[in-house]
């Protein structure tokens, strides 16, 4: 098992996401606060910890949270949009500290768009640059996306063109959009229907493949993913009997999650794959219930293949 902790250092941030589901509530995490958690973490086994937000990188106590995380056994890695790691020696000094893992949240390489996303002019600019300072600072740079109706049909251009641009790109996440939280809620235009982005995301799962990379998908049914159904991260979750901890800067505070199924639609019952899949976020509020369909493989493979993997 690989049970991560989730930390919100900060609620506040530099952008202003269509879709963001933590928008600012004004706390910040303190560093007491942020070593009892870690102490919290370790004492449970966990793998690693997580550097969140909003937007964390503006927290001035990242280096000091991740050395303490790190001399008690955890991994230590940091979801950002990459502004503020686009400023030099930034990067080295967190890699300094111990946190060389980085999940850098670019959701089109279309620049123009990224911004638009982003409510930053300039944006893409700045990831860009953060990637570069990122590799040459020798960190694991992985990519986040949203997976969103604007994005939803290139997809597989975006990783192209960043493989292209920074060969030493490891891992690619794909969260599909949460329609029910923060951000998304008013602004509706940005949720996709699961038809607008399975061709693209298949396209972008076999290319990575093809190029020996690594990736996991977030909140798509399994009958959407099929070929790489061992890659969905609630699936791998189910199988590894894992869990996981968020600490909330908002009044959710600290949340436990042991169970990642969700509701599902009548057709669920008779796929082979009910027992694995996580199942649809939203049935029928955003997403159609009727947009799931059986599939008929056998799930055992997919099990074999998630107990095997080391990473």
């Amino acid at each position: 098992m690989a049970n991560l902790g989730y930390m919100q250092l900060v609620r506040g941030c530099n952008q202003y996401c269509r879709f963001c589901s933590n928008p600012a509530s004004g706390f910040v995490l303190d560093l007491e606060t942020a070593q009892r958690q870690i102490d919290d973490f370790a004492r449970r086994g966990y793998f690693g910890v997580i550097l969140t937000g909003g937007e964390p990188s503006l927290s001035p106590i990242v280096p000091e949270v991740a050395a303490y995380a790190v001399a008690h056994g955890l991994h230590v890695r940091m979801i950002t949009n990459g502004s503020q790691l686009a400023r030099e020696g930034l990067a080295q000094r967190y890699a300094d500290a111990g946190l060389r893992c980085f999940h850098v949240s670019i959701h089109s390489m279309r620049p123009e768009l990224e911004d638009f996303l982003t409510g930053v002019k300039g944006s893409h600019a700045l990831a860009m640059t953060a990637l570069q300072r990122l590799g040459d600072a020798g960190a694991e740079v992985n990519i986040n996306t949203v997976i969103n109706a604007y994005n939803a049909d290139h997809l597989d251009e975006t990783v192209a063109l960043l493989l292209d641009r920074h060969p030493f790109i490891h891992h690619f996440v794909w969260n599909n959009l949460d329609p029910s939280m923060g951000r998304a809620e008013t602004n509706r235009d940005t949720a996709p229907r699961l038809a607008d982005f399975e061709l693209s995301l298949a396209r972008a799962m076999r290319l990575l493949h093809r190029r020996g990379r690594s990736f996991r998908v977030e909140r798509v049914p399994l009958c959407y993913m099929t070929e790489f159904a061992h890659c969905s991260t609630e699936t791998r979750k189910i199988v590894k009997g894992e869990e996981r901890i968020v600490h909330f800067l908002d009044n959710k505070g600290t949340v436990r999650q042991t169970d990642f199924r969700h509701p599902k639609a009548e057709v669920c019952r008779a796929c082979s794959l009910d027992s694995l899949c996580a199942g649809l976020f939203e049935r029928g509020d955003h997403y159609d219930p009727a947009e799931l369909a059986p599939v008929f493989v056998d799930p055992a493979e997919i099990v074999a293949r998630i107990v095997a993997d080391p990473d």
